[in-house]
């Protein structure tokens, strides 16, 4: 089946069957999973906003949260945007990834990153082993963000749509990603994207979800062969973009090669999967084409 034919069918099954930017600084009632909001991604590029935050800061698990949103002249910028909950690696932090994830607040998301507790640079303790826990961090964060989005005193009140989430993230961020994929998961968590990752015992079950895979072909830290793997679990609809003779994330740095195409796939990977814009899904294959350095392929839902 050709590409064209191939993310056609993708498309059709996604809508079927699954319910440079400039930075500036700023200082519940439950959602219903139901349907994506129909209507196209916005057009063109935000300015973006920064916060920070502390969940939970005297309990044992306290957990450090940057957020990036589309803003204004005077704050957050008019309407509701879908938020990407994005999950840094070992030994990471969130503000090393924000040559991706401010683009896509630019695009017109609000992503939210926590610094995981044990495994963040700078950690007291650090143990990877505590990664299996991540994406319990990783609900306790969408649920603080439900209570900010009707809390009329803050400022992201009423732009949050808690009702079109996407799980993203690199290294042990894919795995904890993937983590968030288990038996039970709400439906609104509609998509994911794992960089460099795999997945987590229990991962890739529940209501089926299109998940974007990303992945250097020369990997050393985590092999190509365990993403695959992973790609292969997952139920719903989903891709791969190989980058030849890559490594373990250089790809994700601006003007790296690799970078081009990483950002422009994930963000229409974002577009079509939590706007419903289908002409976001049918540019994929075409922006992840880029001679000598990627190979695409995608399949649609098992």
């Amino acid at each position: 089946m050709g590409a064209g034919r191939l993310i056609a069918v993708l498309v059709t099954a996604l809508l079927a069957g699954c319910a440079p930017a400039t930075a500036v600084a700023d200082g519940s009632t439950a959602v219903a999973d139901g349907p994506p909001s129909a209507r196209r991604a916005p057009e063109g590029s935000y300015v973006v906003g920064v916060r920070t935050l502390t969940l939970d800061s005297r309990s044992a698990r306290p957990l450090p949260v940057t957020i990036w949103y589309p803003a204004s002249s005077d704050g957050v910028a008019a309407g509701r945007f879908p938020v990407v909950i994005y999950s840094h690696g070992l030994d990471s932090l969130p503000g090393l990834h924000a040559g991706l994830t401010t683009r896509w607040a630019a695009a017109g998301f609000v992503v939210a990153a926590p610094a995981f507790p044990h495994t963040r640079r700078g950690a007291a303790r650090f143990t990877r082993a505590d990664v299996r826990n991540q994406p319990a961090d990783c609900w306790r964060l969408i649920r603080h963000l439900s209570r900010l989005d009707t809390d009329p005193g803050d400022p992201l009140a009423g732009h949050l749509d808690l009702a079109s989430i996407a799980a993203a993230g690199h290294s042990a961020g894919g795995f904890t990603t993937a983590g968030m994929f288990t038996e039970g998961h709400p439906a609104r968590l509609r998509a994911g994207i794992v960089i460099a990752g795999g997945g987590l015992p229990g991962s890739f079950a529940g209501p089926a979800a299109p998940v974007f895979f990303v992945h250097g072909t020369a990997d050393p830290v985590v092999p190509v062969a365990v993403g695959r793997a992973a790609y292969g679990r997952t139920p719903g609809p989903a891709a791969f973009l190989n980058l030849l003779g890559q490594g373990h994330g250089a790809y994700l740095t601006p003007g790296q090669p690799g970078f081009a195409p990483v950002l422009a796939t994930t963000t229409d990977f974002l577009r079509w999967t939590l706007y419903d814009d289908g002409a976001a899904g049918a540019r994929l294959p075409a922006d992840a084409r880029t001679p000598t350095l990627t190979h695409y392929e995608s399949r649609p839902a098992r």
